[in-house]
């Protein structure tokens, strides 16, 4: 908690990884509660270490999404419109976390190290720090910071990441949530 709020205090970005289907819609909800980016689908092979092109998907998916609100895409012939609706979909699925992340994060929030095996060795290769929560199946050595617990159960998972987010809204915005009297 600690590590993460005077990491958001000196203004780093944060990325959340989880995949897994207990974690991910608790991931894009912690994510965008803090207001980090995220992935919850499927992790797409380079994202970090090719990060130029993943840009220009996310670029395309913006103009989609333009395209859609301004009724571009509905004075199109029926075919054409289908086929850019469905890259929209599916770009929104596997890039909407990513959306407003304008370069590559400081720190990756990790869900299940063992999954995410490839969210780790492009972390790595970058020496982005690592946050991960670690099961009794997991290497803590491949992680900067562990956080030893039960990676499968959506409440324990639910738990952590609301802690982190907590820490990131509060090194970000100063001392917020005064309800909460563990500083865990």
């Amino acid at each position: 908690y600690k590590w993460t709020r005077s990491a958001a205090r000196s203004g780093k970005r944060f990325l959340f990884v989880g995949t897994k289907k207990q974690a991910s819609e608790v991931i894009a909800l912690e994510a965008t509660r803090c207001g980090a980016s995220y992935v919850n689908q499927r992790w797409l092979g380079g994202m970090l270490t090719n990060w130029t092109t993943m840009r220009a998907r996310i670029d395309r998916l913006k103009d989609l999404e333009r395209m859609e609100s301004s009724g571009a895409i509905a004075m199109r012939p029926k075919k054409e419109a289908a086929v850019l609706r469905r890259e929209l979909e599916r770009l929104q699925k596997y890039l909407g976390g990513l959306k407003n992340m304008r370069r590559l994060p400081d720190v990756v929030v990790l869900v299940d190290q063992r999954r995410e095996t490839n969210a780790v060795l492009e972390a790595r290769k970058l020496d982005i720090p690592l946050v991960s929560m670690l099961d009794t199946n997991c290497d803590p050595d491949l992680c900067d910071v562990p956080i030893p617990c039960n990676d499968d159960a959506v409440r324990s998972v639910q738990l952590v990441l609301g802690r982190l987010a907590d820490a990131i809204n509060e090194g970000r915005h100063g001392a917020q949530d005064q309800g909460r009297d563990d500083e865990g």
